[in-house]
């Protein structure tokens, strides 16, 4: 409600300028006053347009305020100090407006938008800090879609890298196993309740640390990984279906994982499907068609095709010593070679990993001019989740085709990220590139006391810091299911002791609710280029900032009404029998217009928190959403009001946090349980 009528005084601003001074401007800024007794909006277009109009801003400001009139929705304008113009909503008619639409979110240009997010490697147990990518992930896919977007969800599997071949080098060499002998470990380990991606956590840690063990064999055993590697993209052979097996399990265990936090996804495309359908074949003509791809015959990166960074300057430049399409000696003009290029190629003819995410990425946009093949693979409660596959099954979804791409990745690879987009603009794609985005985000660590709850041992010195950094290769860390169990397990026993009128399933619902969402709003109340330090005691408060004190929020709010004999949806509609104006302003209204004007900034911070990829704004919205009824509810007695008029309003005040807070809570994948 608010965005829409910032976005309508924000137009008739720029027609009174085309009018007044045949200037178009296209973008008028609109901020919000420090205090409300100033307005609900505020504008400096009066001093951008100073220099332009040679007036002093004021004087423009007063001509604009003159030009403007009335504004459907707005009590009046004014100019303010040297030249702001504050704008002043009708209360009134916005509260009952508000009261009876909600806040819709505006229509937008529907876009086809892909977000890959989660994408763990399939070797070992998810730990916390996938957790952080994947809720990062799935919220921002909430918010695509409250915004009228088509989005597709994609978790991409790394299934012939580095780490599995890892961990398959400890099933055939450090446990001995061939793949019968994988299979029948697997058959007992399920027999025994033994989860295989806990087994894999383990294993992984051993032969990390198996590598370096005996300095004089440490070379040999690179060799064994560097050679296990090649037999995992290579196919077909006893290696590779030991890596397929081990995998693919591990995988169906991240999705039930991740479906405990309510998180789905469309499409699982691997890595080994790009390898075996040539994707990188078919890159690989358009980058050297184009010349983003040159072949270096000089310095470090000899016998290597290779593309500028997109921090330097174009490869004829760089020193380029061969056109793109074959590779040559001789050049008119001999200078150095670029040692910062982006090998692509190997001079051994291994493609790495960002050739192979061009050619996905290519993909993904529908320009590569080849498709996977699919399978369903893992059963929701009313779709399948699909995953690629060599030759799959002629009836399944359309994938691919973007129009729009967000990659949640750390970001620690924003360098790789960078040279797909710049090989993208290469390519000649702009468009394409121009809607690529690296959703960016920074590690989840531990504090000191929650690693001790953990139960790993911590140094005097570690416990001084303010987190301690994970390592799956050393296996410290918390896993995904562990955390979860344990925040359930807290709850559960704050639950029993507060209901126990509640049967054991409701029980169990309520705790499991609220352990999802303190886990959930935790992960996204900080700013994606903050490092997280993870604490049991801090996410669950019922206090502060964090998911439980939403949720006990809004159980708040619902108790009200259940004292008043009413519901909330009631509330609303009897806002049409009174005149709220008088209420919204003035003495005794303190904290009541407050709220509504929060409220109604719910469809704002969605378009902010899409805009700037940064979905910390809408936690950070509900939460002083939350405060700000916490304000009004102190100062305020709603169910001994005498006032008939203006207990309707206060009824209608309590009711329009329920329901915005319900909604921002959805977004974020947050339950509102019934009580706490």
């Amino acid at each position: 409600m608010y965005l829409k009528e910032q976005r309508q005084l924000a137009e008739r601003i720029r027609a009174v300028l085309r009018s007044l001074y045949q200037i178009e401007v296209e973008n008028v800024v609109l901020e919000q006053p420090p205090e409300l007794a100033f307005g609900e909006f505020a504008t400096p277009v009066a001093f951008e347009l100073a220099r332009k109009l040679r007036k002093a801003p004021r004087k423009i400001a007063e001509e604009i305020v003159a030009a403007l009139g009335q504004v459907p929705g707005f009590a009046g304008f004014e100019v303010a100090g040297a030249g702001y113009i504050n704008a002043r909503l009708a209360r009134g008619d916005f509260a009952q407006a508000f009261a009876h639409s909600g806040d819709v979110p505006p229509p937008a240009q529907a876009l086809h938008v892909l977000v890959e997010h989660t994408s763990i490697n399939p070797n070992k147990a998810a730990h916390v800090g996938h957790l952080r990518n994947a809720i990062l992930g799935d919220t921002f896919v909430q918010l695509l879609r409250a915004a009228g977007q088509q989005v597709d969800v994609q978790n991409y599997i790394d299934n012939t890298g580095v780490q599995v071949a890892d961990v398959v080098v400890g099933f055939t060499h450090l446990e001995a196993l061939n793949l019968a002998g994988v299979e029948e470990l697997m058959t007992e380990l399920a027999a025994d309740g033994t989860r295989i991606d806990y087994y894999c956590w383990d294993l992984y840690a051993r032969v990390s640390q198996w590598y370096e063990a005996v300095p004089e064999k440490a070379a040999a055993r690179k060799k064994l990984r560097l050679d296990t590697l090649h037999a995992l993209e290579t196919g077909g052979n006893e290696t590779a279906q030991i890596a397929e097996l081990v995998s693919t399990t591990v995988l169906r265990r991240h999705l039930e994982t991740m479906l405990r936090l309510g998180i789905e996804y469309d499409l699982l495309p691997r890595e080994s499907e790009i390898l075996h359908l040539h994707f990188w074949d078919l890159a690989f003509e358009q980058l050297k068609a184009k010349g983003v791809l040159y072949f270096e015959t000089e310095g470090k990166n000899k016998g290597c095709w290779v593309m500028k960074r997109a921090s330097t300057s174009s490869p004829e430049s760089a020193g380029s010593t061969a056109p793109p399409q074959e590779p040559r000696s001789e050049s008119p003009v001999r200078q150095a070679p670029d040692e910062d290029a982006k090998v692509i190629v190997r001079s051994n003819g291994t493609v790495t990993y960002v050739g192979k995410d061009i050619a996905y990425h290519l993909w993904k946009f529908g320009l590569l001019g080849k498709d996977f093949g699919y399978l369903p693979f893992f059963r929701y409660s009313d779709r399948e989740c699909w995953i690629s596959a060599e030759k799959g099954v002629a009836n399944h979804p359309q994938f691919g085709g973007a129009q729009a791409i967000y990659n949640v990745i750390d970001s620690r690879q924003a360098d790789p990220q960078a040279n797909v987009i710049e090989a993208l603009r290469g390519l000649g794609y702009t468009e394409q590139a121009a809607h690529y985005t690296h959703f960016s985000y920074e590690m989840v660590a531990l504090t000191p006391r929650c690693a001790l709850e953990l139960g790993y041992e911590v140094s005097e010195e570690d416990r001084a810091r303010p987190y301690i950094e994970v390592s799956g290769r050393k296996g410290f860390g918390v896993k995904a299911d562990d955390l979860i169990d344990q925040l359930i397990a807290a709850t559960r026993g704050e639950v029993d002791g507060r209901h126990p009128e509640l049967s054991q399933a409701e029980r169990e619902a309520t705790a499991k609710a609220i352990a999802v969402g303190a886990l959930r709003y935790f992960m996204l109340r900080f700013t994606r280029n903050s490092v997280i330090a993870f604490d049991f005691k801090d996410a669950l408060s019922f206090e502060g900032e964090t998911g439980p004190y939403l949720q006990y929020a809004v159980v708040r709010v619902r108790s009200i009404f259940r004292k008043a004999g009413t519901t909330p949806e009631d509330a609303l509609a009897a806002v049409a029998d009174i005149d709220p104006a008088p209420y919204l302003s003035g003495e005794g209204s303190e904290g009541i217009w407050e709220v509504w004007l929060r409220a109604a900034k719910t469809t704002l911070l969605l378009d902010q928190c899409i805009s700037t990829a940064e979905p910390a704004y809408l936690a950070k919205h509900a939460f002083q959403l939350a405060q700000d009824f916490s304000n009004f509810y102190r100062l305020h007695h709603i169910l001994s009001e005498e006032d008939p008029a203006r207990k309707k309003l206060l009824l209608a005040t309590a009711a329009v946090t329920e329901r915005e807070l319900v909604r921002a809570l959805a977004w974020m994948g947050i339950s509102a349980p019934e009580v706490m």
